[in-house]
């Protein structure tokens, strides 16, 4: 591997970029950006194909740049601006790590299923063509490429904390719109599990037999609360029945002493009642 001294962040942008265009590491290319024209320090990118042993729909062999060291303020609208002139570029997935899993879209507004990453992150960037990949692989630069401009800025600081305090207090109308939109969808999907399951109870399969589903004939009881007790109150009453008794020595003692105690009480009862039959002439043994 061929190795270069890493650049110096302090000098001038413009030699900074000549010495980053030949500067590589462990098969990395560096590609410099920076926040806003008026911004004198660089960060360095990272990027080589990815090349992993496993598969993964969400990051296409042959098609996906794997890119280090992206900064905390740079969106997916600004790797999808720089690398859009290597090829038509797909999608871009942000990462924690690398290797880590990869979230969809939010398709929510209100309630999104992944959180912002507020570090520095990892990001996969999915080209439509290979040949994307190929020339986003060997990108040179002339200058630092600007994240935040006039026309698309980025926002950050104080506006950005404005705006995601508006964004966590939606509108009313809206949320109950996306809230009724949802479960119009979740009764749909159920209503079609529903039909398939009573699909799947009436017809035999291949082999003859037929699925037997709790939607069939013969439905189950309903689970309601006062069968969940009835249930519960069956289970303990065969529980304690199959409760091992005298299952200790000192259990089958006691046990004993117990019996002999009682076979001593009944012959001491026994014996006063004989004597009062005695005593008003009653008693007939024969």
């Amino acid at each position: 591997m061929k190795k270069t001294a890493a650049p110096n962040v302090s000098e001038e942008p413009n030699s900074f970029v000549q010495v980053c265009q030949g500067f590589s590491v462990s098969g990395f290319t560096a590609v410099p950006v920076k926040f806003s024209s008026g911004c004198q320090a660089c960060q360095l990118l990272y990027l080589k194909p990815h090349q992993v042993r496993g598969t993964d729909d969400n990051k296409p062999a042959g098609r996906t740049l794997f890119v280090l060291n992206v900064p905390p303020y740079c969106t997916k609208d600004c790797l999808h601006r720089l690398f859009s002139r290597c090829g038509m570029v797909e999608a871009v997935h942000f990462c924690e790590r690398p290797g880590g899993q990869v979230y969809a879209d939010d398709p929510s507004t209100f309630f999104p299923t992944s959180q912002e990453i507020r570090t520095f992150k990892v990001a996969y960037v999915v080209f439509e063509k290979p040949a994307g990949l190929k020339k986003a692989a060997g990108l040179k630069l002339s200058e630092p490429f600007v994240l935040s401009t006039r026309d698309q800025p980025v926002v950050t600081g104080m506006k950005k904390w404005c705006q995601k305090y508006t964004q966590d207090r939606p509108d009313v109308e809206q949320l109950q719109s996306e809230l009724d939109s949802y479960m119009a969808d979740y009764d749909k999907r159920k209503q079609e599990e529903l039909e398939r399951e009573k699909s799947r109870g009436e017809e035999p399969d291949e082999e003859g037999w037929i699925t037997v589903t709790r939607h069939g004939r013969t439905p189950g009881a309903p689970r309601t609360e006062a069968m969940e007790k009835k249930a519960l109150k069956r289970e303990k009453k065969k529980r304690s029945r199959r409760e091992l008794m005298n299952f200790y020595t000192f259990q089958i003692r006691e046990s004993k002493r117990e019996h002999i105690a009682q076979l001593r009480r009944k012959f001491e009862e026994d014996k006063d009642k004989i004597a009062t039959m005695k005593a008003n002439r009653r008693f007939r043994p024969y």
